[in-house]
Formats: C-alpha cells, structure tokens, sequence
C-alpha cells in the first residue's frame, strides 16, 4: 500500500507541473524540437504572439498528431545573409530540425540570386554538418525585375533542397497564392501594408505548409531514433 501511494502520489504530481510520469521501465519520447529560421513572416510581423506563424504551426502540428515545439528564429528585415549570420547559435543543442525560410527581404533589395543562393546554401550546409534534417522555403519572384531574374531566384529553392536533400516547399505564400480572387485575398487576409498576412492569412499558410512540416518531423523522429 505504501508503494501504491508513492506511486499515486508522484503521477498527481507530475500532473500538476504538467508533466507525465515515465516509470522506469518504460521509453521516454521528448518532443521534437524544430528552429524556424527566417523573417518578418515566420516572426509574426504585426500579429499578437499566438497569431504568428511559429504559435499556429506548432499547434496545426499538434493537432495532426506531431509532439513538436517549434523556436522562433524570424527576424523582422533578415536577408539570407542576417540569417547566415546567426545560423550558428540558432543550432542549440536542444534543436532537433529546422526550417529556413529566408529570401523575402532578398527580393524587396533586389539582391543578386547568386548571393542569396550562397548564403542559404552556407546555412544549409551548417545545418547538414550538425546532422540535422532541413526543410527549404521559398518565395517566388515578380516579374518586374525580369525573366532572367525571376528565374534565377526560383531555381534557387529546389537546387538546393535537392543538393541537401532538404524538404522543399517552393512558396511560402502558397496557401494564399491558391485562392482566385487577388483583391480578396488582400483584403481579407492580409494586413494593411499588403506585405505581410494577417492570423486568417497565417492560417491558410499554415495549413498549406503543413502537410510538409510534417515530413521533416519524420525525418527528425528517424534521426533521433537512429542515434538512440
């Protein structure tokens, strides 16, 4: 009886703190942890914190069966080189994925698509040496810049998913892009500066980016389970 308490009483415990009680004989499965590098669209530019990308990612993931904890790495104006910059210190120990989602600001300065592509490519590349599984996500470039740089910066994406055999997904705006009505679109899910989504907007991205988060989760689960 006295060890049947015991037990009763450190599982109320845990409960209580929110944690779940493993007795010894059973494994320990720790969430996985996924970094999301990126900018003014994966820090949740001019949204209340739980309407950002990053708090409705983890918990569209939660909610398809994913025990994640998605990081905030976005930067408000980051350009592929700002997230180079800190690539380093994002790779805590603790991390165990991660999303890079830079190349929007790229675009607004007009940057070369070389450069762009060579700093995602030196992030990529620190991301593999870890031994960590990487999901890509692009932007797809205007036409007012021309063919021939429309379809540089476009080729950037999937040529480096396939050299890091990262998770591609080609267009962060992908799930507003879908919708018919252009006016409508910026009406209703985007903030007035027309740039960045408001949360009904970050919803529809979410939910379009989903399905691929996903991949990368299980790419993650496979990797820990590997080196257990």
């Amino acid at each position: 009886m006295l060890w049947a308490s015991l037990v009763y009483g450190l599982r109320r415990a845990a409960r209580n703190l929110g944690l779940l009680l493993i007795l010894p004989t059973a494994g320990f499965a720790e969430p996985i942890t996924i970094a999301a590098l990126g900018d003014s669209l994966t820090q949740g530019y001019g949204l209340q914190q739980e309407q950002g990308f990053v708090p409705q990612l983890e918990i569209w993931l939660r909610q398809n069966g994913a025990d994640v904890e998605v990081l905030n790495a976005g930067v408000s104006g980051d350009t592929t080189a700002g997230g180079l910059a800190r690539i380093g210190w994002t790779l805590t120990d603790d991390v165990d994925a991660v999303i890079v989602a830079l190349g929007a600001n790229d675009l607004l300065r007009g940057l070369d698509p070389t450069l762009s592509k060579s700093n995602l490519d030196k992030i990529l590349a620190q991301i593999t040496v870890r031994g960590l599984p990487s999901m890509l996500v692009g932007l797809k470039a205007p036409g007012n810049y021309g063919p021939d740089y429309q379809q540089q910066f476009d080729a950037i994406y999937p040529e480096l998913a396939e050299k890091y055999d990262a998770v591609l997904q080609e267009d962060f705006l992908t799930g507003l892009r879908a919708l018919d009505d252009l006016d409508a679109t910026r009406q209703n899910y985007m903030q007035a500066d027309a740039i960045h989504p408001n949360a009904e907007g970050v919803l529809l991205i979410v939910e379009a980016l989903g399905p691929a988060v996903l991949q990368l989760v299980a790419r993650a689960k496979e990797k820990s389970a590997s080196t257990n």
